[in-house]
């Protein structure tokens, strides 16, 4: 993940430095308008998917609303199988399955601008706000002998008596346990790098890196034991595509138009 994340930062700067040899921008201008965009997110403790709006103050600022959901993992979670089934894999140990969900205001600054279609704009942004985290049980398939060939199956939590994988048969249904979900709520910030490469003036695509942290009262408690934790800091890297809001030309603001490749005349 930390060598993605280098990897990333280089190749903007770089290309950064040749965007003056781009084809020129000859679509029209609009310097006050609005953005929405969407990502998805590769953490260092999970995954997710991020709704952005974005609203311009002046001609470098704009002002962000955020909305996202995810994964949070603890570091401790690794996937193991049972080598006599072949039911899957599952995370010996684990407790719960745990998900965020935030929302937050932020700011973003623009460093340096993309002055044709060949080149990057860097910007910087901030956010922050409430987090919440849900969690719910996670269950096994326990073997339970029943005699010397014969195993019964039961669907259970995590139980330290349980001192093998070979005595998990796999996990259960994701559905097992919807019913238990719990609430934690916490606040998060983050920050860091936007890199947006888009080749059209209002479409938007870009790369974003950078930190976080999510904050909560109390132990979340994802795994079995005492090193369950509270504060949850991560770096990430993330695709994000949208597009700019033309109050004067509807037609464009129609989401299909995203992936959609310009024309050549």
């Amino acid at each position: 993940m930390k060598k993605l994340l280098i990897i990333a930062v280089l190749f903007a700067f770089s290309t950064v430095s040749l965007y003056a040899q781009g084809e020129l921008d000859e679509q029209q201008k609009v310097f006050f308008r609005n953005e929405i965009s969407f990502a998805i997110l590769l953490n260092t403790d999970g995954i997710g998917v991020s709704y952005r709006g974005a609203k311009r103050i002046d001609y470098l600022n704009k002002r962000l609303i955020e909305i996202e959901a995810g994964t949070l993992k603890h570091p401790k979670e690794y996937k193991l199988s049972n080598p006599y089934s072949q039911s899957g894999s599952f995370v010996f140990g684990k407790l719960n399955s745990t998900f965020y969900l935030r929302g937050g205001i932020g700011h973003q600054h623009e460093l340096f601008k993309k002055a044709d279609l060949g080149g990057i704009a860097i910007r910087y942004f901030y956010s922050a706000g409430p987090v919440i985290a849900l969690y719910k049980p996670y269950f096994y398939k326990v073997l339970y002998p029943i005699s010397a060939n014969e195993f019964e199956i039961k669907e259970e939590r995590f139980d330290v008596s349980i001192a093998l994988p070979q005595d998990i048969y796999g996990r259960a249904s994701f559905t097992k346990g919807l019913d238990e979900i719990k609430v934690l709520p916490g606040l998060f910030a983050k920050g860091g790098f936007n890199f947006e490469y888009s080749k059209e003036d209002k479409i938007i695509h870009a790369i974003e890196i950078g930190a976080q942290i999510n904050a909560f009262p109390k132990k979340v408690p994802i795994m079995a034991g005492s090193d369950n934790k509270t504060i949850f800091f991560s770096l990430f890297i993330s695709y994000r595509f949208g597009m700019i809001i033309d109050p004067l030309d509807p037609e464009s603001n129609k989401l299909s138009n995203i992936f959609r490749r310009k024309k050549n005349n």
